[in-house]
């Protein structure tokens, strides 16, 4: 194998999690409501992108695009307190996801969709109690994480199904 096929290699990877990176900061960004509780919080579309990395490009996309995109979201829109926390558990949920989505089904992109939700639930669920120092307030926000991830997947499975069916199919899809 030479250099130059070693280095296109790494820069196409470089260039998707890049891409993957900043759809998932764009989607958290641009294409949300914040909820008016006491503690806050904010429903997002940044999950789509998230969700379509990691079933397309694979578990360590889905990391990084997760880790990353809506981590530096946190990080620049005032929600620094969240950010070890979202690098760590959005980066998880991504990793399990594209590992799960490895069979490459309808049925297990739904149970990646689901596996995702209860790390969102219980990852957010101890990182506000953490912040909040209290146990019941994150009650509150479960609904919020619920309504997210669970659109994401309404959205995300026919757009999968439909891709694995066409483009992909014929690409074999990608693992970087």
């Amino acid at each position: 194998m030479n250099s130059t096929a070693i280095k296109m290699t790494t820069t196409k990877k470089l260039t998707i999690n890049a891409m993957c990176i900043a759809l998932t900061f764009v989607a958290t960004a641009f294409i949300n409501i914040r909820l008016p509780m006491a503690n806050g919080g904010l429903i997002h579309l940044g999950n789509v992108p998230l969700f379509l990395a990691a079933m397309i490009f694979g578990k360590k996309t889905g990391a990084i695009a997760g880790a990353f995109g809506m981590g530096l979201f946190d990080l620049l829109s005032g929600w620094t307190a969240w950010a070890p926390f979202t690098f760590v558990i959005v980066g998880i949920m991504g990793y399990v996801t594209g590992k799960i989505s490895e069979k490459r089904t309808v049925v297990w992109h739904t149970v990646a969709v689901v596996v995702a939700l209860l790390i969102k639930i219980i990852g957010y669920y101890i990182a506000e109690a953490i912040i909040y120092r209290n146990w019941i307030a994150p009650i509150t926000s479960i609904t919020g994480n619920i309504i997210q991830v669970v659109t994401a997947g309404i959205i995300v499975i026919p757009i999968i199904t439909a891709l694995r069916k066409t483009i992909l199919k014929q690409i074999g899809g990608f693992e970087i």
